[in-house]
């Protein structure tokens, strides 16, 4: 019998618009697979910020748009710079036995990502250095999913995982709409002054409530009542940043107006922002130090195709399709950003919500 092709894309569909629909549809077109399995980060994202939309409707409206598998990127791996999100990524994509990846590319050259793992052990990143500006010293002006690519790639190592890309056709910060494909930040920019995005992303629902100016007053509060050392003790608060932080949202009305004064060459909005998610979460370095290596991987969706591609490959991974079979420290870890999303809710709304963080995958017929 024919061996299935089996691709991997991985994505944090914030939120899921038309040029997440190309990109499917393109992922499909090059490898001819079998199966198209999507990591989908979970309801907080690699920008240090919330999921415009809690993760279950993104999955939904993967499902219907041709993915066969949605699994999640664990949180604390959705939270953090580009190589620690992508080397996650691609570890539970080895586990769910994928012979190729697709993703998108401002460059769309492999050869030249392939390049730069060459320079890798030059690159050196200095005291108090971002590592955006490390990259940048040693790679040039390198685009974000070229980062990434070059993270995936980095990742992949030896195994046997062909690489494809597709051309971005905009770019990553736009700012503004540009037509029926515009960039996530841009329809994220829409929804959060309550304008239209609906030529843009086929999601509906999409009212704001999940932006990061809503979770201000628990970060505000904390920063302020939280003794020094036990803010030092959050992960990712590095280098001082808990002083900075501090002395900053002082001086702030809005969330807006500390985040901008808080960026200085060190610090970049994304660093900061995942610093305050933990922040959120208490999620501390002692906690991270003591993960277990990540050898699960949870299911938050399939599909007929997706289900006998399970049923096929659980005997070589450990396939979490049930909350409680993820293991403790992870599951702990994932109920507690559900909680600290689901915060910012109407009290009446938040138990109903983080009972959906135990629910089992959702199966699309």
């Amino acid at each position: 019998m024919k061996k299935q092709i089996v691709c991997g894309i991985v994505c944090e569909y914030n939120p899921f618009h038309n040029g997440h629909i190309h990109h499917i549809q393109q992922a499909r077109a090059l490898t001819n697979c079998d199966v198209l399995i999507c990591v989908m980060s979970g309801n907080f994202v690699q920008r240090g910020e919330p999921a415009i939309i809690d993760k279950w409707e993104r999955t939904k409206i993967a499902l219907e748009y041709n993915v066969d598998i949605v699994v999640e990127l664990p949180y604390i791996y959705a939270t953090q710079s580009a190589n620690h999100f992508a080397k996650a990524s691609i570890d539970i994509l080895k586990m769910m036995h994928v012979d190729c990846i697709v993703f998108g590319s401002e460059s769309n050259d492999v050869s030249f990502l392939q390049s730069l793992l060459k320079k890798e052990k030059e690159l050196i990143k200095k005291p108090g250095q971002s590592s955006a500006k490390a990259y940048e010293e040693m790679f040039g002006n390198l685009s974000p999913n070229d980062i990434l690519g070059y993270n995936y790639i980095k990742a992949i190592g030896d195994a046997p995982i062909q690489v494809y890309t597709i051309q971005r056709t905009n770019a990553y910060h736009e700012q503004k709409l540009t037509g029926n494909i515009s960039s996530a930040t841009s329809i994220r920019k829409q929804i959060a002054k309550q304008e239209m995005v609906n030529e843009t992303t086929p999601m509906t629902n999409l009212d704001g409530r999940f932006l990061m100016e809503n979770y201000f007053p628990f970060i505000k509060f904390q920063l302020q009542v939280l003794p020094k050392q036990e803010l030092a003790s959050i992960f990712l608060m590095d280098e001082g940043i808990e002083s900075h932080l501090y002395k900053q949202v002082e001086l702030a009305t809005t969330y807006e107006e500390f985040i901008t004064g808080a960026i200085t060459k060190r610090y970049t909005k994304a660093s900061i922002q995942r610093s305050l998610i933990h922040l959120l979460t208490h999620t501390t370095k002692q906690m991270v130090n003591q993960l277990p290596v990540l050898q699960y991987v949870r299911i938050l969706g399939f599909n007929q195709v997706g289900q006998a591609y399970l049923a096929s490959i659980k005997e070589d991974v450990h396939i979490a399709s049930g909350f409680g079979q993820i293991p403790q420290v992870y599951r702990e870890m994932e109920y507690k950003a559900a909680q600290v999303y689901a915060s910012v809710l109407p009290l009446e709304k938040q138990t109903a919500f983080i009972r959906k963080e135990i629910q089992q995958p959702i199966i699309k017929k």
